[in-house]
């Protein structure tokens, strides 16, 4: 089976193609669960904890309490209770793994 080139438009087949690839090369617009930040920036040790800590209403985005599924970005400010301990911090970078020793690097203390 043959096509004619001149016959075949890929033009609307290409262009979604690199609409996502844009997004996903420049890193625009990345988020991630709330739950899962806390466990990769290691603020929480485990992800279960983070998510208990998230029903308990001592986990707040932007002074807003925020569930487990809420998705955080960079420049989100989070408000995290300790028994009387607040910790206040800033969102730095989104990133789905990163080493130990980086993970301090994916926010700052307020």
């Amino acid at each position: 089976m043959f096509f004619k080139t001149n016959s075949l438009d890929l033009s609307s087949l290409r262009q979604p193609m690199n609409i996502i690839g844009c997004f996903r090369l420049e890193g625009m617009d990345r988020a991630m669960r709330l739950d899962k930040f806390l466990k990769v920036s290691r603020i929480i040790k485990r992800r279960t904890v983070a998510n208990e800590a998230c029903d308990a209403g001592r986990v707040l985005i932007n002074d807003k309490p925020a569930k487990a599924s809420t998705n955080v970005k960079v420049g989100d400010i989070l408000t995290i209770q300790f028994g009387n301990k607040e910790t206040k911090v800033e969102i730095l970078d989104v990133q789905e793994t990163v080493k130990k020793d980086d993970a301090k690097e994916l926010f700052r203390y307020v």
